[in-house]
């Protein structure tokens, strides 16, 4: 039996487009989910000469358009085969370089600490 696959194609135009593939016989129900609420709209149409293969589309909904970090949830029979982000708002840059610039530092300073303890105990034996 093949497992089925949902990848996307695209993002573009306020929607979310996808393919699903390894399906045995009709198109399943595929929901999309936000914040554990079904989200209505999701098309699957078979894809021409591609038995097991259909092209799935999601129109994002304006209601989920809201400040922060958004995720939506790809299901068939509660199996979650995708999933996409969306951020709308304030911009996270600032807080992203912040968050890249500490870690840089935290890393550069183990490095500094790994490089002396392997210097001093190759010096003791």
């Amino acid at each position: 039996m093949t497992e089925m696959t949902l990848t996307q194609t695209r993002f573009a135009g306020g929607a979310w487009e996808g393919e699903l593939a390894g399906v045995a016989g009709d198109a399943p129900g595929v929901e999309a989910w936000h914040q554990d609420q079904a989200l209505d709209g999701v098309e699957v149409t078979p894809l021409p000469g591609n038995p097991g293969r259909f092209a799935v589309r999601l129109a994002i909904p304006t209601t989920i358009l809201t400040e922060g970090v958004q995720t939506v949830l790809l299901r068939v029979d509660g199996e979650v085969l995708a999933q996409f982000t969306v951020i709308a708002g304030v911009p996270m840059e600032e807080d992203l370089r912040a968050e890249i610039s500490l870690l840089r530092a935290e890393l550069d300073l183990l490095k500094r600490s790994f490089r002396r303890h392997c210097a001093e105990t190759s010096q003791g034996s």
